[in-house]
């Protein structure tokens, strides 16, 4: 069970009631709380009383006021004494979390002594929201603060880039870049007679489409007796035949280049949500597997 000592100011008797209220509270939340009230006997020396209940303790309560402050800042009795405790630890140690500050009265400004300036502190002024900022101090102390566990990078950042190609808009040729058609040789060598057309698509694929268009075009599920394999490539956004003529595409070549797109969309997009699926089959086999382990070592005592 984790170990707490309060500091505070012996000020008036309503402050000390609060006080041992306090400690009561703790204790019913299986909080073990060391109280001078409770744990000081008549003819225990004081000075080893704080020394021993600061070093034994997980944490130190601070109750800060206005006058807890100013014997602190002063080194006036037993808070000055507890004061050079604190600050002897703090700069041994380096264990700034040991030390939580709950103001009483006043304000941060007013009420919490130069020893733990700076520090972020427990509201419990009367009036404020004493309930919810007593809960968020029970669950610090008992170390039930725990961030989920980090998840995956979010699936729609890990889809293959396809510059332009959203739902529901997939590429398509928009038309013949008429003034990139080169000029055949017609040298009388086999071939002469071809050259190369480029088509503008509506917008940059992801090399993987460019992979599945070739492929489609290489070997497409039907095709003409004028198909000729091995001539198609995307540099861009453009495909380009190498190899044919304008008369070839508009007979033949026409309707297999429309279904070599369709095909590399089709199969793109089959495989980005395969991906994603199993993308997310493994983001949720870590989170659980994490949960199981957060549960089980919450549930651990050593």
């Amino acid at each position: 069970m984790p170990k707490v000592f309060i500091s505070y100011s012996w000020e008036d008797e309503s402050h000390k009631q609060w006080v041992k209220h306090l400690a009561d509270e703790l204790l019913k939340n299986g909080i073990d709380a060391t109280l001078d009230q409770y744990d000081l006997a008549l003819g225990d020396r004081l000075p080893l009383f704080m020394e021993k209940s600061i070093s034994d303790s997980d944490y130190v309560l601070v109750i800060c006021t206005p006058k807890y402050k100013e014997k602190s800042d002063n080194r006036k009795g037993g808070v000055g004494y507890e004061g050079h405790i604190i600050s002897g630890e703090l700069l041994s140690t380096g264990n700034e979390r040991k030390f939580i500050p709950i103001i009483r009265k006043g304000t941060a400004v007013s009420a919490i002594p130069k020893c733990l300036s700076g520090k972020l502190g427990v509201n419990l002024v009367d009036g404020g929201d004493y309930e919810n900022n007593f809960k968020d101090l029970i669950t610090t102390i008992w170390g039930g603060k725990r961030k989920p566990a980090l998840g995956e990078k979010p699936s729609f950042l890990n889809q293959p880039s396809t510059q332009g190609i959203k739902e529901n808009e997939p590429l398509h040729i928009l038309g013949i870049i008429t003034d990139k058609v080169t000029v055949p040789k017609m040298d009388g060598t086999r071939g002469s007679a071809l050259y190369k057309i480029p088509f503008k698509l509506s917008s940059r694929p992801s090399l993987l489409w460019t992979k599945l268009f070739v492929q489609a075009w290489n070997s497409p599920p039907r095709f003409t007796t004028m198909h000729r394999p091995g001539i198609a490539s995307v540099i861009g956004d453009e495909i380009i035949l190498n190899g044919t003529t304008i008369e070839e595409v508009r007979d033949y070549h026409r309707d297999t280049l429309k279904m070599c797109v369709e095909i590399a969309n089709k199969k793109e997009q089959e495989i980005v949500e395969a991906k994603l699926k199993e993308k997310e089959r493994e983001a949720r086999f870590r989170q659980a597997h994490y949960d199981t382990v957060s549960k089980i070592a919450d549930d651990l005592e050593f």
